[in-house]
């Protein structure tokens, strides 16, 4: 399924966020028109998208591996192993 007109304006928001001044928050409901709970949920899906991987494969990339990192990091410290 081809990637919305949303979904590319979500992946380009993550591309670009840094250059927003102010709160990230406030700008996902500005330019995005969604709460902050349900982009990092839309963002969460579309990352493992073949679509979204073809669309901007770095930024994909970058944010699975951010992901992935902060998972393993709640396994370790459930796990009681050290940080």
């Amino acid at each position: 399924m081809p990637l919305t007109d949303r979904d590319r304006a979500i992946l380009d928001f993550e591309a670009a966020w840094r250059r927003h001044a102010g709160a990230k928050e406030e700008a996902i409901r500005a330019d995005i028109g969604v709460s902050p709970a349900r982009y990092y949920q839309l963002l969460g899906r579309l990352i493992d998208t073949t679509e979204a991987q073809e669309y901007d494969p770095m930024l994909v990339k970058r944010l699975r591996r951010i992901r992935d990192a902060r998972r393993q990091a709640r396994i370790a410290r459930a796990a009681g192993a050290p940080r």
